[in-house]
């Protein structure tokens, strides 16, 4: 079967893999149809590692996938072949003492889809298990139900912080993330919320979804304090995890306030401003994965109140190695960016 395979830092090749085997008990072999590109693949591509994770070429990425059952192992019952799926991309044990508490995204055997545990989903075909699958109705494209991964990891952050009706946020960064990230805070019942980014068509793209407070990085923070008073705001959700963007997280964070890491740094070490956060006594939350909340998500989507207007770019399977550039350099107004495996 055809894959693409980063083969070094900036380096996409088309190349054959071997089919996978028929599914196991308990497993569904899925077609895969549409994969979307996360931020986490682009710092496989660009950085050649995440944090002290480093890339095992070749590697096949992509974690954010949709497809079809076309066949299922013995014992499932569940999943029928020919079913429509998104794809839940960590493989869990189900019975460590993290998974036994509700804390899928901790276990302590996880496996996860592109990474170099696992192969990831730019390819035609894969057998996971069954409860990694979530059947999607068949009026949701395969592209929209790629966004159901990252949306899944926004309902993860409402497990660990509370946005309370009438809570002022600020995001840090309008990509695919934030502006989810914004969508979430919107229907939890968020006063206001603020968006930052040095991207114009990206911060064009958060005034087109109806988030009007959405302001150039360099004006960000005096435009946030200015609004709220000198208070800051609630809730701060940094979703593009440069230095900048963490201190003046912790500079527009209100006295007791919330900072949420949502993204990865690029960096390895960062000179945080801790003292500020005590002064403030901040809530300093970190964030992994989803924890298994794709159902919740699919709801989200269902209803209406989540959108698919993030996704601007949809390319074919052999136009991966473009897709990525297109992101690594912010060309063409791009937003998400889907790949398309017909």
């Amino acid at each position: 079967m055809n894959s693409i395979q980063l083969v070094s830092p900036r380096r996409l090749e088309s190349r054959e893999m071997p089919m996978p085997p028929d599914p196991a008990a308990g497993e569904v072999l899925v077609r895969l149809r549409a994969v979307g590109i996360c931020g986490s693949d682009m710092h496989w591509y660009k950085e050649g590692g995440i944090g002290s994770s480093l890339a095992i070429y070749p590697q096949v990425l992509g974690h954010e996938p949709a497809g079809e059952v076309v066949a299922v192992g013995k014992g499932v019952e569940g999943i029928r072949v020919g079913q429509r799926v998104a794809v839940e991309p960590a493989i869990t044990c189900g019975h460590c003492e993290f998974c036994r508490s509700g804390h899928h995204n901790n276990c302590v055997t996880s496996i996860f889809m592109g990474s170099p545990q696992m192969p990831g989903l730019f390819r035609d075909y894969a057998v996971m298990p069954e409860r990694n699958v979530v059947p999607i109705p068949d009026s949701m494209s395969f592209a929209a139900a790629t966004i159901l991964e990252p949306l899944a990891v926004i309902l993860h952050i409402l497990e660990l912080v509370d946005i309370r009706l009438g809570d002022t946020v600020a995001v840090m960064g309008a990509g695919p993330v934030g502006l989810l990230t914004a969508s979430v805070a919107r229907v939890a019942g968020a006063s206001r919320i603020f968006i930052a980014d040095k991207i114009p068509h990206r911060l064009r793209m958060a005034r087109e979804m109806g988030f009007d407070c959405a302001i150039e990085i360099g004006k960000f923070q005096q435009a946030v304090m200015d609004e709220t008073r000198g208070r800051g705001v609630d809730i701060v959700f940094d979703a593009a995890a440069a230095l900048e963007t963490i201190n003046m997280s912790i500079a527009i964070a209100r006295l007791g306030g919330q900072v949420v890491l949502i993204g990865i740094p690029s960096e390895a070490d960062l000179n945080i401003d801790i003292h500020g956060a005590m002064a403030k006594e901040l809530n300093i939350q970190t964030v992994k994965r989803s924890n298994h909340n794709a159902h919740g998500a699919l709801e989200l989507m269902e209803s209406g109140r989540i959108g698919d207007q993030i996704v601007t770019h949809r390319l074919p399977l052999e136009k991966t190695p473009e897709a990525f550039e297109i992101l690594a350099e912010y060309a063409g107004g791009v937003g998400k960016v889907v790949i398309e495996i017909p």
